[in-house]
């Protein structure tokens, strides 16, 4: 039979690991993150701002997207709308919809949060925040540098005299012309 154990610990250090423990999951902890449209987003920055989405997915943050509008934009809130469904769709290979997308005041809001890690499938990759899109992988992949083999029959003997001469007109000398 095994006598009993008692550890003699440092109180403050018990603490001190405890709280460091608490922060650590805190941290893995689900948080939100936001990624803001507007209505005239252009294409190349929509990409961009999915392909950020997608790392935060992809770290198992929930994403709200939100969609402002300024001045005359609010005669036509049927766009906001029209964007975020196209988000939806474009993203619905990484997430699922948790709030569908809704006005607020002079913003269209939706949530998202991420699919399991084996059934999510990355649309926009971003390499050092630059958009990789996926034809410059196979541009390389089966691009072959093409090569002219054709010869052509006849090699001239001596070029042309005209070849050399530059082919702007000839200007008149400003000296030799009375003004």
């Amino acid at each position: 039979m095994d006598p009993p154990v008692c550890k003699i610990v440092d109180y403050g250090k018990y603490k001190y690991e405890q709280a460091k423990l608490k922060k650590q999951k805190s941290k893995s902890a689900t948080r939100m993150k936001e990624v803001k449209f507007r209505v005239g987003t252009g294409q190349h920055d929509y990409n961009i701002k999915l392909g950020r989405a997608e790392n935060f997915l992809e770290g198992n943050h929930k994403c709200r997207f939100v969609l402002q509008f300024r001045g005359r934009e609010n005669a036509h809130k049927d766009l906001g709308f029209v964007v975020l469904n196209r988000i939806i769709e474009d993203l619905k290979s990484m997430a699922q919809v948790d709030q569908a997308p809704r006005l607020n005041g002079r913003a269209v809001a939706m949530i998202l949060s991420p699919l399991p890690s084996h059934l999510r499938k990355r649309k926009f990759h971003l390499f050092h925040g630059e958009l990789i899109d996926e034809d410059d992988f196979e541009e390389d992949e089966t691009h072959e540098p093409e090569i002219d083999d054709e010869v052509p029959d006849e090699v001239p003997d001596e070029v042309p005299h005209a070849v050399f001469h530059e082919s702007r007109p000839a200007q008149p000398d400003a000296a030799a012309t009375p003004a």
